[in-house]
């Protein structure tokens, strides 16, 4: 179990129940998905630790949605009663990022701005609904601003001093009055 100062990266999100077995649907946030197995025993926020019996795509049009049965869930009552939970691993168990690559973990809380220093917010989100990540930036004041994580809209990340540089879209740069037509 992850003590109070290891640091606990969510690497799969347990959803509704799948059949009567106890079996339930799985939303893996790992490249491969069926690889967040690959950690060894997963620990939900409560500390309960949860070990993965079998696992299998559950098919479908969402690639990295799989069905799993875990040890000691035997029947949909029990398999109801865990969706929504996230599970974790100790960040030890990770293997380092490759050049180029972030852990979601790491973007949230960076602080954003323009290539000219101008303030945007920070990131507290990094979300996927299918065509790639997408960054929720909070601003100080004034609406939340979701860009694409590409390296044409984030050119820099600099997780040491806690920032990425924002090249912010054409159409979020324009005024309101301004693309009306």
């Amino acid at each position: 179990m992850a003590g109070p100062a290891t640091e606990r990266v969510v690497i799969a999100r347990i959803g509704a129940a799948h059949g009567v077995r106890g079996e339930v649907r799985v939303k893996a946030f790992t490249a491969v998905p069926g690889d967040f197995t690959a950690y060894g025993p997963l620990e939900a926020p409560d500390g309960r630790i949860f070990a993965v019996e079998a696992s299998r795509p559950a098919g479908g049009s969402s690639p990295d949605m799989l069905v799993v049965r875990f040890a000691g869930i035997a029947d949909r009552n029990q398999a109801e009663t865990l969706n929504g939970i996230e599970l974790g691993v100790p960040r030890e168990r990770l293997p380092q990022p490759e050049a180029e690559e972030f852990y979601h973990r790491d973007l949230i809380g960076l602080v954003a701005s323009t290539a000219g220093g101008e303030p945007l917010g920070k990131v507290v989100a990094v979300s996927n609904f299918g065509a790639g990540d997408l960054l929720e930036i909070a601003p100080s004041h004034g609406e939340t601003l979701l860009i694409p994580f590409t390296r044409q809209t984030v050119p820099a990340v600099d997780l040491a001093s806690g920032r990425i540089v924002v090249a912010l879209p054409e159409e979020i740069v324009a005024q309101p009055d301004e693309t009306a037509e």
